[in-house]
């Protein structure tokens, strides 16, 4: 199996088997508003009548794909579906559960089999010590998010019962693929890699299930195509196994473009991964990674070890009937080639934590993407302890994907709105980077995206200013931008905050959002509305000129791909048709060619 050439439809592309089944599908429904749930034991394979309707999974009840699309205030909600599962000895019977905002509780045959919490992160529980005679079993999932909580992390969730201003609809439950796997009992649970390109090799860390008995060892390879890059045998003395693969080809410094991975050359190396004990395979999993290194110096972001100025757009990952979730898997690759057609060589993923088979494509097609984390809207000791521990796993998870570049730990002080004037919400914003560079210490970090930077490795602004000529004047010249820096900023915020800590002395300086011109019916949302196509042009034209045009600036991000509900200021519609040629927004985007 290569993982690097499946079809999109794995939820865990960096981590494959042929041997797993999507459970997809209609599951029963209910909501709990009065939450009698738990005292009524709905959990029950006999609490059956409770679930009296049918909502289509992964699709949140809010959406209209769900099938439920019911938008009001409901906090608690309840599924059940019927499962056949049989695991013969040696073997375990997984159950995996993409994402279920926000608090999740599953049981198999009445029998409580895991909980978990965090709604932007996948979880698993093992069924097989919990499964009934026979091959039919019961699952039942119970999901809790208070929409009125504005401690949790939230994104872009409103809190009022129809959307305004730049929030969108709840998304209560499960919004991602639930599917079952069956595993040896020694198996392979977690994969991530490092490239170290001066020294041609590839570190690897992977995590076992089990303690390994005397004996074990895992084997990888490395593939590109048919031509074999490299492997190495590990004996295994602990659940996480560390490693070293050297790759001779990388060290022909004349040669070795063809196998770095960037959005120009998105070339993938297949991994192969095996457990074996006392010489025989007992597991065995495909990935696949990106030779790529990034970084930053003397004002730039590093992408291989050279300069690489940042296309980026700002991506809600958001469809008018399914919210967070894509329709269909095969609009995920959709997506990945309507920002790449446009002239973008990355995206910013905003609020939320995208599918896994979106980091594919971006993996595949090569696409830069910016990871970030839905934010809460207050803050307080809970909240902040809900976002380190959710980040954490998200880091973790997500870490594997090549085409993730850079971390976003905060949006606009979402969560930590008084940092500069309040010490615990400041040190928040700089436990957040020094956690995320101890877990991944390979990838820049921007502490506060926006303004009030408390430290990280870009100086990440905002400017809306929708008047070309003004924009074109602030970042004109490094003289200029430096003034900018040095005001309160054009959010009306100190973009560098006074007790900042850690900010990389070399660190670029990048517009990281910016445009949100509206084209579209009267009373829609934007920062500036225009009334025709060739207005638009002009406008958006002249703000990206601006910023493509400046020397002082390492890269940019516009606000946003698409319209999403009342926030008219996408470059497509919400149905993803370009609202101008898809060329002419390319040879704006990449400052050629008609503006």
């Amino acid at each position: 199996m290569r993982a690097s050439t499946h079809d999109g439809t794995h939820p865990r592309p960096t981590l494959m088997r042929e041997d797993w089944t999507s459970l997809d599908g209609p599951w029963g429904f209910a909501h709990d508003d009065e939450a009698v749930g738990l005292a009524r034991r709905w959990y029950e394979p006999a609490a059956a009548e409770v679930f009296d309707r049918t909502i289509e999974v992964p699709f949140v009840p809010e959406s209209e794909a769900s099938g439920i699309h019911e938008t009001g205030f409901h906090p608690i909600v309840w599924y059940r579906r019927t499962l056949t599962a049989t695991a013969a000895p040696g073997q375990r019977v997984l159950l995996h559960l993409g994402a279920v905002d926000h608090e999740a509780h599953v049981w198999v045959d009445g029998r409580l089999a895991g909980h978990h919490v965090g709604g932007q992160t996948s979880f698993t529980c093992d069924l097989t010590d919990l499964l009934d005679e026979g091959p039919e079993h019961v699952v039942v999932v119970r999901a809790v998010d208070d929409p009125h909580d504005p401690e949790l992390p939230r994104g872009k969730q409103d809190w009022e019962l129809e959307p305004h201003a730049i929030w969108y609809h709840r998304s209560t439950g499960i919004w991602r693929s639930v599917w079952l796997e069956t595993v040896p009992e020694q198996h392979l649970t977690g994969f991530h890699w490092d490239f170290d390109m001066p020294r041609a090799r590839v570190d690897v860390s992977l995590r076992l299930a089990q303690r390994p008995r005397p004996g074990t060892t895992v084997r990888i390879g490395l593939a590109a195509g048919d031509e074999v890059l490299g492997s190495c045998e590990i004996t295994a003395l602990d659940t996480r196994v560390e490693g070293t693969v050297d790759v001779p080809a990388v060290r022909n410094t004349q040669s070795r473009d063809r196998l770095l991975w960037s959005p120009e050359r998105p070339t993938l190396v297949d991994v192969t991964v095996q457990i074996l004990q006392d010489g025989e395979v007992v597991d065995e999993a495909a990935s696949y990674l990106g030779l790529r290194t990034t970084g930053i110096d003397r004002g730039w972001f590093l992408l291989n070890g050279e300069p690489y100025f940042v296309r980026s757009v700002l991506e809600q990952g958001y469809w008018p009937t399914s919210q967070l979730t894509a329709p269909d898997l095969d609009a995920y690759r959709r997506e990945v080639e309507l920002i790449k057609e446009l002239g973008f060589t990355a995206a910013r993923i905003h609020q939320k934590v995208e599918d896994p088979r979106f980091l594919f494509w971006a993996d595949r097609l090569g696409l830069l993407i910016w990871g970030e984390t839905a934010n809460a809207y207050a803050f307080s000791p809970r909240a902040a302890a809900a976002i380190t521990h959710e980040w954490t796993e998200i880091v973790e998870q997500v870490r594997a994907h090549p085409s993730v570049v850079t971390w976003v730990t905060v949006n606009e002080s979402w969560g930590a709105r008084d940092l500069a004037d309040s010490a615990p919400q400041r040190e928040l914003t700089i436990a957040l980077t020094a956690l995320t560079r101890s877990l991944d210490p390979t990838r820049p970090v921007v502490s506060n995206d926006g303004y009030e930077l408390t430290g990280g490795d870009v100086i990440a602004l905002h400017d809306y200013e929708t008047d070309p000529a003004r924009l074109r004047e602030r970042y004109a010249s490094e003289e200029s931008t430096a003034a900018a820096i040095a005001s309160r900023g054009p959010q009306r915020r100190r973009p560098i905050d006074d007790a900042a800590q850690g900010l990389t002395e070399d660190a670029p300086v990048m517009i990281t959002e910016f445009g949100g011109i509206a084209y579209a019916a009267e009373g829609t949302w934007g920062y500036a509305t225009v009334e025709g196509p060739e207005e638009f042009a002009d406008t958006v034209g002249g703000l990206f000129a601006a910023l493509n045009d400046s020397p002082a600036l390492a890269g940019h991000c516009y606000t946003q791909l698409t319209d999403t509900l009342q926030e008219a200021n996408g470059l497509a519609t919400a149905d993803r048709v370009p609202k101008l040629p898809a060329e002419r927004i390319r040879a704006i985007v990449t400052g050629r060619g008609e503006r």
